[in-house]
Order: structure tokens, then C-alpha cells, then sequence
């Protein structure tokens, strides 16, 4: 069995020491390299391709947010798990919105950490049980107008295929991998996005994920199969 190669980036050398032992017990799981700050992160995806980078977010120079960025942009198969102190709502939300794929609090990470890595390596969303209500907006009514409103008729509404593109954009998938998935190119793939934002009047990807968790989108291991438009 392969095991999931991981990228620690923290700026504390006592963190990364206690992260390596711990998901170095892991048998299913294998540290390759270490980072202290986002500079040095991308750098080192970008060498070591690992599968998931468990990222920390206030770092000296770069930070984890912008990081995760410039990770996801060159390296688009390498999925990004936040591993932060930070309970704001608002850092959960730019974590989406910057393309990571799990938040988990340090607090939790001898409990939740090793989970959460086998959850995004396999192409799914995982959030802190905490902060599940707000994706789903009970907590978050200021954000009905991001389309936490949208009905089943909405839904219903998608095509087959813009159905595949709502799923893969919430389980993380840049526009690119989902048009080799579906085998479309990628400016088709980014008009059924816009098409199908539009139907559910869901204006960013914070709200798309919070949308398809709603509508049990992301439980699913297994990505769905190209269909016909």
C-alpha cells in the first residue's frame, strides 16, 4: 500500500517534531520534509510533490493562507490541510477560499489530525466538527446571500454535468483536473461553473461548499464519473 506522503509546515521546530512523531506512527502515512515558514513550503512542494500539506497559518514572511495559494496554483494535485490555534469563522473561510480542502484545530490534532489527512487525500472536505453548523449557515445568517437559501428546485435545475462540476469544485478540483476528469478543456469547464453559481446564487466557493455539504455532496469517497452534458 502506498502511504500518504506529507509536508509539515510550521514555524515552531518543537510543532513540527511533535507532528512527525505523531503521524509517523501512522501506518499509513510518511513525513518527507518539513518547512518553517510559506516561502519555503511552496519551494518544497515543488521538489517533493508530497500528497498533503498540513499547513500552519501565522507564520513569519509568507503565511499559510497565501501559501496555500501559490500551492494550489503550481501544484494542483498536492491538497492543503490548515492546522491552526485560529477558531475565527473568518480564517475558515479564506482557508476555502484560498483552496484548502481541511481545517483542523492544533488542539484536536492527536484526535482529529490523522483523520482529516486520510479525508483530503482521498479528494474530500474536512472541517472541524465545530464548524460545521456555520458551513451550513445555522450559525451564519448574514450569509443567505451567498446562497445558503438556495432549494432542491435549484438544484434540480444543474444539468448532469454541471451536477460533476458543483461536486469536484467543492471537493477542492482546479478547473484544469476537472476538465481532464470529465475530459472537457478547461474554459468549458469554468462556463459551467459560472452557470451553475449563477442557478444556485452561490457567490463564492466558501458558499458552494457549504451548499453541497448541505446536500451531502462531499460524503462520497469516490468522485463521480464523467457523464454526458
Amino acid at each position: 500500500m502506498d502511504k500518504i506522503r506529507i509536508l509539515i509546515v510550521d514555524d515552531h521546530p518543537i510543532v513540527r517534531t511533535g507532528l512527525r512523531t505523531l503521524l509517523g506512527a501512522q501506518p499509513d502515512m510518511e513525513v518527507i520534509g518539513e518547512a518553517g515558514e510559506g516561502d519555503e513550503a511552496v519551494e518544497r512542494v515543488v521538489a517533493l510533490a508530497p500528497d498533503v500539506v498540513v499547513m500552519d497559518v501565522t507564520m513569519e514572511g509568507m503565511g499559510g493562507l497565501e501559501a496555500t495559494s501559490k500551492i494550489r496554483e503550481c501544484a494542483p494535485d498536492t491538497k492543503v490541510l490548515i492546522l491552526t490555534v485560529h477558531k475565527s469563522v473568518q480564517y475558515l473561510r479564506r482557508a476555502l477560499e484560498a483552496g484548502a480542502t481541511g481545517y483542523v484545530l492544533k488542539q484536536a490534532a492527536d484526535t482529529e489530525l490523522a483523520v482529516a489527512i486520510r479525508v483530503v487525500h482521498r479528494g474530500e472536505v474536512f472541517v472541524y466538527p465545530v464548524f460545521t453548523k456555520v458551513l451550513l449557515g445555522d450559525l451564519a445568517p448574514q450569509e443567505e446571500e451567498e446562497g445558503t437559501s438556495a432549494t432542491t428546485d435549484s438544484y434540480d435545475s444543474l444539468s448532469p454535468r454541471e451536477k460533476q462540476v458543483l461536486q469536484l469544485v467543492a471537493l477542492g478540483y482546479t478547473n484544469r483536473q476537472i476538465a481532464d476528469q470529465l475530459f472537457l478543456n478547461a474554459k468549458t469547464v469554468g462556463t459551467y461553473r459560472s452557470r451553475l453559481m449563477s442557478k444556485l446564487d452561490l457567490k463564492s466557493r466558501p458558499a458552494l461548499v457549504r451548499y453541497a455539504l448541505k446536500k451531502g455532496l462531499l460524503h462520497s469517497a469516490a468522485s463521480p464519473r464523467p457523464g454526458q452534458a
